[in-house]
């Protein structure tokens, strides 16, 4: 009786969040549906319960197969262990083998589902993907990170519905609130390429010449400020910045302080003459 109490306090309580009982069941719904499938390379060790010689350690082929004992070869590429389990115990039993097959499928080494991290991470490589929800972010952070000299504009590439895909995702934007719909989900063969941060270059009579990383929008000013500001020496009048076009030859301009750098602008501080 208690129980059944319990029962209707839950469903009531659903109800008044205006959750219907289907909804309840979703959670369970969006995990199985993320689950791992399985590709070519893979490496899997079939067990059937109280059937040791029916135990197999074996490869996923390129065409995505296995030579199964009693059974022969079956295909098991693109399913998910779960359902290369059910497939498996089927054949057993519709095949009067075995009368009621526990089969368990354990994933020993995943090589059929991978995606790259070029560019400028702290580990970059080939990361397998063990879920079929992974996101961009676990992507990256299996990789490390970003590296201190990349950017977060991040380049993402690969093919969907068997056209070329290719997107620009901003990494900051998927942590701003209703970002998540910019952490894409990651698929078999995407590339994801972090570039080299734009860089700017000082030198003359400032404080710290040399390269400096140049931040969105950034202004002459602040870049001056970066480098420790102007010597005893450095005069704001004798400030030149030269800029390469897009035919490669080099402009010499004299911008506001307020302006804003680009990608590769060298910034000259001149002496003053008096």
């Amino acid at each position: 009786m208690m129980i059944k109490h319990l029962a209707a306090a839950f469903t009531l309580g659903a109800a008044l969040l205006g959750l219907a009982p289907q909804a309840l069941a979703q959670p369970a719904a969006t995990a199985a549906a993320a689950e791992y499938r399985l590709g070519s390379g893979d490496i899997i060790r079939v067990v059937v319960y109280q059937n040791q010689d029916l135990t197999l350690e074996t490869r996923v082929s390129e065409a995505g197969t296995v030579s199964y004992p009693l059974l022969g070869t079956i295909r098991i590429g693109g399913l998910s262990p779960s359902q290369a389990e059910k497939l498996i115990a089927d054949g057993l039993k519709n095949g009067n083998f075995v009368k009621n097959p526990q089969v368990t499928i354990i994933l020993l080494q995943v090589k059929g589902n991978q995606a790259s991290v070029l560019g400028q991470v702290n580990r970059p490589g080939r990361y397998p993907i063990e879920v079929a929800d992974m996101r961009l972010t676990d992507l990256l952070a299996n990789a490390g990170g970003v590296a201190g000299s990349g950017t977060e504009q991040l380049v993402l590439t690969g093919t969907r519905n068997g056209k070329p895909y290719r997107v620009e995702v901003e990494l900051g934007a998927i942590f701003a609130p209703n970002g998540r719909d910019l952490d894409i989900t990651i698929q078999n063969g995407d590339v994801l390429w972090v570039d080299r941060a734009p860089l700017v270059y000082i030198y003359g009579e400032v404080q710290r010449p040399g390269p400096m990383r140049l931040e969105r929008g950034m202004t002459l000013m602040q870049v001056l400020a970066s480098g420790g500001g102007l010597t005893q020496r450095g005069t704001e009048r004798g400030i030149r910045v030269h800029r390469k076009s897009t035919d490669g030859k080099v402009q010499v301009l004299q911008p506001g302080m307020d302006e804003s750098l680009k990608d590769g602008d060298v910034v000259y501080v001149k002496e003053s003459l008096f």
